[in-house]
């Protein structure tokens, strides 16, 4: 008889992948939704679980499924070369361009910021703090047999204690209203899919596809060894984590909707936490979200670290070993993140968009590959247009004067015109749905010349 995880396996496998997912981006994206969805939040909502929840779900599964040996043997179904590049650049993406830097930040920008003196130097306090944060990630990532311990057993129960405190204070006292809340204009009209793009900044749906295979790992090391059970655990792990993420979404996302009878639209969810964590909790408050955000940062970070090393090691056996990639990265990430949050987002958003709808899609045919016997051809004929339209949105939200420089805005300007919902980012769906039905025709065909020549 097969062994499959027990109720107690499996909720300590969510608690770690919970602890992976779940960063600073996770606090603070959803609470400035809140703000700007106003009483339109709840289809907001629903967008925003959708790409913060159900996809990076659905690409842990993805990876279980396809009994893939992590990211890059799942994308080499397209071919090698795009495997490499697309393994390379989503790890280098939710690693030390991006998410492992802005984890730091972050932390930095919310929970330290806030309690500095006038005459402090913010830049050397910055330097300072994240020499201590990146020095623990380190310690943590190069000890990767006890990620479970680490994440699922200490960390988790502190940081979701500390929002807790933060989160029951608000929700038991709103400053307004759901229905009384004015939406900002972008969420006029259109609030589900403005809350589906506002999920793509969590960089949870490609990290579900990087941390796959960390967790497939966890469940073999816990005695099960059959690729169909380990499939099953997967998923199983996965909606518990699901379940987990969406509940603290729904509640942040509410915290930041009423928000808005006591402050006025902040210009990010940062400054909107800080200032509901002084609102609520007085001086403690300071205190408080310092620790939740900095609990949540580095949890992520560890995660982000020990699978973007696991994953390069894989790649490169020639190469580094795992430590040594655990150390670049980590290095690389501390210098990254003294350049400040404001630019590191400027510039992960235009990647985002090019590289979620390559993700979403690599998800869904990995999933309903049964349905085509994985056939190369599907893979390719879908990530080819998916790929074209995608560069677009790249362009789109390219930092405006960069995109000037370069004279892209007449290539934004055609793509507006012929790629329907492009005005809402998504105008990859389409493209990428011909090339799903171009792809099966030629299957298809195919199978019916070889049927007839048997």
């Amino acid at each position: 008889m097969q062994k499959r995880l027990n109720m107690k396996q499996r909720i300590l496998v969510a608690a770690t992948l919970f602890g992976m997912f779940f960063g600073a981006g996770n606090l603070i994206f959803p609470v400035h939704l809140g703000q700007l969805a106003g009483r339109n939040a709840i289809p907001a909502m629903i967008g925003f679980i959708i790409t913060a929840v159900g996809i990076p779900i659905l690409g842990v599964a993805a990876i279980g499924n396809t009994h893939s040996d992590g990211l890059q043997a799942l994308a080499t179904k397209v071919g090698k070369r795009y495997g490499y590049f697309f393994t390379c650049l989503l790890y280098l993406t939710i690693g030390p361009f991006f998410a492992i830097p802005r984890c730091a930040t972050t932390s930095f920008t919310t929970g330290i910021r806030p309690m500095l003196g006038e005459n402090a130097s913010e830049a050397l306090v910055l330097l300072l703090f994240s020499l201590v944060f990146f020095g623990l990630v380190l310690f943590f990532s190069l000890r990767p047999g006890k990620i479970t311990v680490w994440i699922g057993k200490i960390i988790n129960p502190l940081f979701l204690i500390f929002f807790a405190i933060l989160v029951v204070a608000a929700l038991c006292n709103p400053g307004a209203s759901l229905s009384s809340v004015e939406p900002d204009s972008s969420y006029q009209s259109g609030a589900l899919f403005s809350g589906f793009i506002e999920g793509y900044g969590t960089m949870d749906a490609i990290a579900g596809l990087a941390f796959g295979i960390v967790v497939i790992d966890i469940i073999r090391a816990m005695g099960v060894k059959e690729d169909g059970a380990v499939a099953k655990d997967v998923l199983h792990s996965g909606i518990l984590t699901g379940l987990l993420m969406a509940a603290i979404y729904v509640a942040t996302i509410l915290i930041g909707t009423q928000s808005r009878g006591l402050f006025e639209i902040s210009e990010n969810g940062g400054i909107a936490l800080a200032q509901l964590s002084n609102h609520y909790l007085g001086k403690a408050g300071s205190i408080v979200l310092a620790i939740t955000v900095t609990c949540a940062c580095l949890k992520t970070s560890i995660g982000l670290v020990t699978s973007c090393a696991d994953a390069f090691a894989r790649m490169f056996p020639r190469g580094c070993s795992y430590k040594i990639w655990a150390v670049i990265f980590t290095v690389f990430s501390f210098c990254v993140s003294n350049f400040g949050l404001s630019k590191i987002i400027e510039y992960s958003l235009p990647v985002l968009m090019f590289l979620y709808p390559l993700a979403i899609t690599l998800i869904l045919l990995a999933l309903c590959g049964k349905l085509f016997d994985h056939d190369k051809t599907v893979y390719v004929s879908v990530t080819v247009f998916t790929c074209v339209s995608a560069l677009f949105d790249l362009i789109k939200t390219l930092p405006e004067g960069l995109r000037s420089s370069l004279h892209l805005d007449g290539a934004v300007d055609l793509a507006g015109k012929i790629l329907p919902w492009f005005h809402l980012n998504l105008g990859w769906v389409v493209p990428a749905l011909i090339g799903f039905i171009l792809g099966m025709a030629i299957h298809l065909i195919r199978n019916c010349r070889r049927a007839k020549q048997l």
